[in-house]
Protein backbone atom coordinates (compact mmCIF):
# COMPACT_ATOMS: atom_id res chain seq x y z
CA UNK A 1 0.00 0.00 0.00
CA UNK A 2 2.79 2.14 0.13
CA UNK A 3 2.88 2.61 -3.84
CA UNK A 4 -0.73 4.06 -3.51
CA UNK A 5 0.12 6.30 -0.58
CA UNK A 6 2.88 7.73 -2.38
CA UNK A 7 2.83 8.13 -6.25
CA UNK A 8 5.80 10.49 -6.18
CA UNK A 9 8.30 7.46 -4.88
CA UNK A 10 6.77 4.54 -7.35
CA UNK A 11 7.49 6.55 -10.26
CA UNK A 12 10.56 7.14 -8.79
CA UNK A 13 11.09 3.24 -7.12
CA UNK A 14 10.18 2.44 -11.35
CA UNK A 15 13.08 4.77 -13.01
CA UNK A 16 15.58 3.25 -11.41
CA UNK A 17 13.91 0.07 -11.98
CA UNK A 18 14.42 0.75 -15.58
CA UNK A 19 17.66 2.40 -15.85
CA UNK A 20 19.34 -0.30 -14.04
CA UNK A 21 17.63 -2.84 -15.91
CA UNK A 22 18.64 -0.84 -19.12
CA UNK A 23 22.30 -0.52 -17.83
CA UNK A 24 22.46 -4.18 -17.41
CA UNK A 25 21.23 -4.91 -20.77
CA UNK A 26 23.91 -2.33 -22.49
CA UNK A 27 26.40 -3.81 -20.11
CA UNK A 28 25.67 -7.66 -21.73
CA UNK A 29 24.91 -6.27 -25.04
CA UNK A 30 28.83 -4.72 -24.95
CA UNK A 31 30.01 -7.91 -23.78
CA UNK A 32 28.35 -9.77 -26.61
CA UNK A 33 29.69 -7.08 -28.79
CA UNK A 34 33.50 -7.37 -27.66
CA UNK A 35 32.89 -11.69 -27.79
CA UNK A 36 31.86 -10.98 -31.72
CA UNK A 37 34.46 -8.78 -32.38
CA UNK A 38 37.25 -11.49 -30.94
CA UNK A 39 35.59 -14.19 -32.83
CA UNK A 40 35.61 -12.06 -36.05
CA UNK A 41 39.24 -11.14 -35.57
CA UNK A 42 40.65 -14.76 -34.60
CA UNK A 43 39.02 -15.65 -37.58
CA UNK A 44 40.46 -13.36 -39.83
CA UNK A 45 44.09 -14.83 -37.91
CA UNK A 46 42.92 -17.94 -39.29
CA UNK A 47 41.79 -17.22 -42.62
CA UNK A 48 45.21 -15.23 -42.78
CA UNK A 49 47.03 -18.24 -41.78
CA UNK A 50 45.15 -20.60 -44.00
CA UNK A 51 45.90 -18.17 -47.23
CA UNK A 52 49.92 -18.31 -46.25
CA UNK A 53 49.73 -22.10 -45.67
CA UNK A 54 47.66 -22.62 -49.26
CA UNK A 55 50.68 -20.02 -50.78
CA UNK A 56 53.45 -21.79 -49.25
CA UNK A 57 52.30 -25.46 -50.38
CA UNK A 58 51.53 -24.10 -54.02
CA UNK A 59 54.88 -22.72 -53.66
CA UNK A 60 56.42 -26.35 -52.63
CA UNK A 61 54.14 -27.82 -55.86
CA UNK A 62 55.97 -25.08 -58.15
CA UNK A 63 52.71 -23.46 -59.04
CA UNK A 64 54.00 -20.04 -58.46
CA UNK A 65 52.57 -16.72 -60.75
CA UNK A 66 49.21 -17.89 -59.98
CA UNK A 67 46.86 -14.83 -58.81
CA UNK A 68 44.80 -17.08 -56.32
CA UNK A 69 43.78 -20.82 -55.11
CA UNK A 70 40.45 -19.98 -56.93
CA UNK A 71 42.07 -19.51 -60.17
CA UNK A 72 44.30 -22.50 -59.99
CA UNK A 73 41.05 -24.32 -59.33
CA UNK A 74 39.82 -22.71 -62.27
CA UNK A 75 42.09 -23.64 -64.29
CA UNK A 76 41.67 -27.26 -63.21
CA UNK A 77 38.33 -27.26 -64.21
CA UNK A 78 38.50 -25.44 -68.07
CA UNK A 79 40.63 -28.46 -69.27
CA UNK A 80 38.49 -31.15 -68.30
CA UNK A 81 35.68 -29.17 -69.83
CA UNK A 82 37.68 -29.05 -72.61
CA UNK A 83 38.78 -32.70 -73.41
CA UNK A 84 34.88 -33.71 -72.33
CA UNK A 85 33.55 -31.62 -75.27
CA UNK A 86 36.56 -33.05 -77.74
CA UNK A 87 35.07 -36.53 -76.80
CA UNK A 88 31.70 -35.50 -77.54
Amino acid sequence: MDDTDDPKQSTADMTAFVQNLLQQMQSRFQTMSDSIITKIDEMGSRIDELEQSINDLRTEMGVEGSPSPSASLKQKIEPKSADDSGKE
